[in-house]
This record gives C-alpha cells, structure tokens and sequence, in this order.
C-alpha cells in the first residue's frame, strides 16, 4: 500500500475497513479475516448471495480454453471488489449485489500459447500520499499481464493513468517483459500480482521450463508507482560481479536464466522489505552447466524495497534438479519465543516442508538439519551431498515410496504401477533425474502449489493443502529429442536445449488413469506453529467428478487453490476436483459445510464484511490442465439478509 495508506476507504463516507484490501488479505499474506458473522455454529446456513459471469469463455476456440484457468481472487478496495480474468480483463463489483461497476480490456492476443496457461491472479491496490480524494488515479490499481506489461488504472473509473508510463501511445503501461529474445510469444509472461511497497510497485514473471539453458532471465523489477520509471531490477542467478564464489563458477551464470518469482511476493512496509519466493534456474532437470548451490535460486530472498539491495536469504534447494522451486507467497506472522513475540517468515514448498525463518535475519526458528540424500546423477551433473530439512515441523506429505508399496484399485492395476515403480529409480527426496526414470515424490505439483497458506494470528494455526501425487522424469541424450516428440505428440517432452540431455516428465498414473501413489492424494492440513506440531492432517476431497460415476468417496484428491482463515475458527477452500467450496473447523478439520460450483474452485477465496453482512467469494472457473469443469463465475454465498 502507499504511504499514509494503512486503512481503506468505503466511497465517499470514509467508512474504513482493514479486510482484503491485498491479493492475500494483508501484504504479509495471511489469507486470514477478522469478520466474525459467519461462525462454525452458524456456517450451514450459508447460501449463495449473488453470482457474476465474466462472459470470458464466449466466442474462445477450443485451443484457447486448453489454456485457460481462473485463479483469481478478488481485492476489496474503495468500496468496490475488483480482480482481473485469465485474459488480464480487470473488472469491479459492487460487494453487495455483483453488479458490474467498470471493466477494462488490456486485449492480449489469443494466439500467444503461454507456457503457464492464461492466468491472472489477482491486482493490487495503491494510494498517492496526500491526493486529493477526487483527483484522477489518486487511487491506483496495478497489474501484469500475460503479454508482460504493467498496468496502472483509476480504481474509482478503471481509466488508465495517463502520468503512469512515458510512451504516450500507450497511456497507463510500462513495459517488463523478457529481457531476452523469446522463443514463442508465451515464453513469458506475469501470472502473479504485482505488490506496492511505499510508493514502489515490484513485480515478478512466470517463465516456461525447460526449452532451452539460456532461458530468459528472472529478474525482479521495480517501478516508481506514480511515472512507472525503473527504480532497481534484481537478478536471482548471480552474474559479472555479482557472481558468489563457489554458487556461481566463472561464466555459468552467463549462460543461465530464470529463477524467477513467479509466485506472489510479500512486503513488511514497517522494516521497509519485500520476501521474495525464487524458483529453479534453468533448466529444471540437469544442472551440470551451473555447478554449485546455485544461490538465491529456490531461496526466499530479503531485498530492501527502495533499492533491491540483498538483506538475507535462506536457500531451501540446492543446486535444484527437481523442480522444486518456491511455489507460493512467504507469509508473514508473529509467533512466541521465551514469552516474546517473534516477526517470522514462513514458507511453504513443493517437496512438503516448512520453512519458519526469522524475518529480520533469516535465521531458522525451528531449526534446520543439512542432511545427506541420493547421489549417483547422469553423467556431467555435480549435485549438492546435503539439502535442508527443517528440524520443526515434520514434512506435510509422504516423501518416499519403497518398491512395492504403489497402490491400484483393482489387482491388475496395482501390479501394473508396481511394475512401473521397479523400472525406476525411487530412493526418497531428492532422488536425482536419470536415463532410468526417477520417481519425483512428491511431484513437481507439490506438496504445497501457488495456494500457499492461510495462518491464525491468535491461535497460530496455519492451514495448508497438498498434494499427494507422483512423476516419473527420464533424462534421454538431447540428440533424440526430435524423434522422442515426433513418436508421441502428447506427452511432455522437452529439449533442454544446450544441455546434454532432455527430459520425459509423466505422471505416476495406473491404466485406469488413477495416481499410483496411495491415497489420499490430496490432504488439508493444520500445523500448530505455537510448538511446530502437526495438528491435523485430513483427507480433501472426493472422487465424485473423477470416477466414471459420481462415487463421494473420501480418498483425498489432487488440489489447486488456496485456504483462508476467519476470527471465529472456519477454514474456507475449494481447490480440488470436486467443485466445492467448503468450510472446516480449525480445531479439529471437521467439515461443517459445502457448496456446490457450477465449475472448478481452482482459486483462493476471500471474505468480508459489508454494511453488517459478511460475505465469502470465490472464483468458479476450472482448471484446464488439470481437467476441471471450466466456467467463468464468481460467486458471494452469505448468511440469510436479516432484512
């Protein structure tokens, strides 16, 4: 938020408000609300309030919807609740009834193919110190799009900023794309929302893995939020001067991209630094050309906001081969110590640990343990001996599968899984990628996704949903790369081109189409982080829109979206296969109610409270990679008005 902007203002009336004004809640990202009206005694009385259609699908070929997914989770700002579709469209409702109240279109092209689908997460919301409340675009909204521009809007009207940008042909935008040469338009591009910091608006990007070693580069970015002048870039893989010695050896980072932050950043505007969520550097599957630990890759990383200067960072992969980069935003909450309050960072990750670090230095809370793991890579790699294991809290899901425990539902299906699992190699995390086949569990998927967490600052619950699934990675000599791909056009393929080898990547699936890996395939999960114990860890969801018929069973399934967090004890999330929106208790995950989407809950809800009646909302859009029903709702569910 901007200077002075501490609060939010309702309209003209100054009503102020402190609920959802950022894309996770708050700019640390707790996912959590203070609304008190909706409580576990009274959740079953939940009913849809209103609902709102984006008209998105309309007229969009059939290529176009294989890349769609609606992940967006909506602000609530200047009286209005305002997010952006898949297609970077933004759009503002009137909180009590969805009424439309503006749109604009930046108009993307449809023909970009982006590597990471058309997505578009969230906006974020900026106040000019001192502007008078009338004056254009005294109020910001901010965006980045799939085709790489930064956008700044009026959050009143949805006009762009004409003062924003210095190409006039081109009001409102800033350019940050790749500052490489693309491959295809869709190599790049921002999936994530923008975060302000004072008057600083940072900015990340989504890059496609495993095209090629000098894949566009990671860099961070930050713009002045008023005239959308560069203020500072920050680079993740360390180049020229900057390179560390024994991470960075002479020249590999030259020839190395992305480590990008794909995932939502975090800000604490009191300390005046940004926590970024790196990812792998490229490309995911061989790193023989980027020998060493491959610093700030798969780190949190502290910056100063004003000038992207490095604070600390703490490094939770090294040397990554597995794909396991950061995959959500760090949270930040305050936890106890010796009777006193501790600023913590918290980081959830795909392999299903973790991280709880100390803000002002970095400094594991809990403890961290460098432990041996498998060795034994394809010729050329160089991996790490050790990794980091968080000592508190114990891993979220299960991290090996021994020869023979693959799972079937019927006897012909486990024997085939098994018989899958004896051809490759399966010796526990961080098994290393070989020309054998390696079993990565969990799958690059997570564990923990883009979802991340929502957290109780009073009870210090942090709920958290993961995935229990498999993927089999094969290494082939990068040679045969063109004969692989002309032999199966569906399957995922990828040269790593200027690597020796490139990569197969499948999922552990049965001929029935199901994982091989044991259910539940999917869990919600409480962690106590007064002690770092686990306090719950329940199957979520059922096999209802998977199975050939609508069987309820509880087996737990594969989920992507993220939980929020209320006052009064409930956890709300849809995220899985299903199509529900559901509320838990946090004491003890017991479901106490659902309701039913019109299409997938691939996104993270939000709540609040509105002229006296709290309401939850959550995009209902599908997933099409993961084959969820696709739609273009947002829907409000409510208490009964008691008017």
């Amino acid at each position: 938020m901007g200077l002075g902007a501490a609060f939010l203002f309702y309209g003209a009336f100054g009503a102020r408000s402190e609920e959802w004004d950022h894309y996770g809640g708050d700019a640390g990202g707790q996912r959590h609300v203070e609304a008190d009206a909706i409580t576990p005694a009274n959740v079953g009385g939940l009913g849809e309030a209103w609902r709102f259609q984006t008209g998105e699908l309309v007229d969009k070929s059939d290529e176009v919807k294989k890349r769609y997914a609606f992940e967006g989770t909506p602000i609530l700002v200047g009286g209005s609740l305002i997010f952006c579709t898949p297609f970077n469209r933004i759009i503002a409702l009137d909180p009590a009834t969805g009424a439309q109240r503006w749109s604009y279109d930046p108009h993307v092209a449809l023909d970009r193919k982006p590597g990471n689908q058309y997505v578009c997460r969230g906006v974020a919301y900026w106040e000019v110190a001192k502007a008078s409340a009338d004056r254009a675009c005294a109020t910001r909204i901010f965006m980045g799009t799939v085709d790489g521009r930064l956008i700044a809007l009026d959050a009143r009207s949805g006009k762009p900023c004409t003062g924003f940008g210095r190409d006039m042909a081109k009001l409102g935008i800033v350019d940050a794309g790749a500052d490489r040469a693309l491959v295809w338009p869709g190599e790049f591009q921002m999936t994530s929302p923008p975060v302000v910091a004072r008057d600083t608006v940072i900015v990340g990007s989504s890059i496609s893995d495993n095209r090629r070693v000098d894949a566009p580069k990671g860099t961070v970015r930050a713009f002045d939020a008023r005239t959308g002048a560069l203020k500072w870039g920050f680079d993740p893989v360390a180049r020229g001067s900057a390179e560390k010695p024994g991470s960075w050896p002479a020249g590999a980072a030259e020839h190395t991209g992305q480590a990008n932050v794909w995932a939502p950043i975090s800000v604490d505007e009191t300390r005046g630094l940004v926590f970024l969520p790196t990812s792998s550097p490229s490309p995911d599957f061989f790193g023989g050309l980027r020998k060493g630990n491959n610093d700030y890759a798969d780190s949190v990383v502290a910056l100063k906001a004003e000038t992207g200067e490095v604070v600390w960072s703490f490094q939770t992969v090294h040397h990554d081969v597995w794909d396991y980069d950061l995959p959500a935003q760090p949270t930040l909450a305050t936890l106890t110590r010796d009777d006193k309050p501790v600023d913590v960072v918290i980081q959830v990750t795909k392999t299903g640990f973790m991280f709880v670090l100390e803000r002002d230095t970095g400094k594991p809370f809990f403890g961290v343990e460098e432990r041996p793991v498998p060795q034994s890579a394809v010729a050329g790699e160089a991996l790490s001996p050790t990794q980091p294991f968080p000592v508190k809290p114990p891993a979220l899901v299960p991290q090996k599968l021994e020869k023979g425990g693959a799972w079937g539902v019927a006897w012909f299906d486990k024997r085939a899984c098994n018989a899958k699992l004896d051809r490759v190699r399966s010796d526990g995390l961080f098994t290393p990628p070989s020309t054998q086949g390696t079993l990565i569990y969990p799958f690059t998927g997570g564990g923990a996704n883009w979802g991340g967490m929502s957290f109780d600052p009073v009870r210090k619950i942090a709920i958290i949903n993961v995935n229990r699934a498999g993927h089999i990675v094969t290494l082939f000599p990068a040679a045969e790369y063109r004969a692989r791909r002309a032999a199966d056009l569906k399957a995922e393929i990828s040269p790593q081109e200027g690597a020796p080898y490139g990569m197969e990547r499948d999922l552990f699936l049965s001929p029935l189409g199901l994982p091989c890996t044991p259910p539940p395939w999917g869990t919600l999960v409480a962690v106590d982080l007064n002690d770092g114990t686990i306090k719950w860890n329940h199957p979520f969801g059922t096999i209802r829109d998977l199975a050939p018929v609508p069987l309820p069973l509880e087996w737990g399934v594969p989920n992507c979206g993220g939980p929020l967090t209320t006052k009064t004890g409930l956890v709300f999330i849809g995220a899985t296969m299903d199509n529900y929106l559901r509320a838990f208790d946090i004491e003890s995950g017991k479901e106490l109610w659902k309701g039913r989407l019109p299409a997938g809950g691939q996104a993270t809800p939000m709540s609040y409270a509105w002229k006296g009646r709290q309401y939850v909302v959550i995009a209902a859009g599908g997933h099409a990679r993961s084959g969820t029903k696709l739609g273009d709702y947002v829907i409000a569910y409510a208490l009964p008005d008691a008017k």
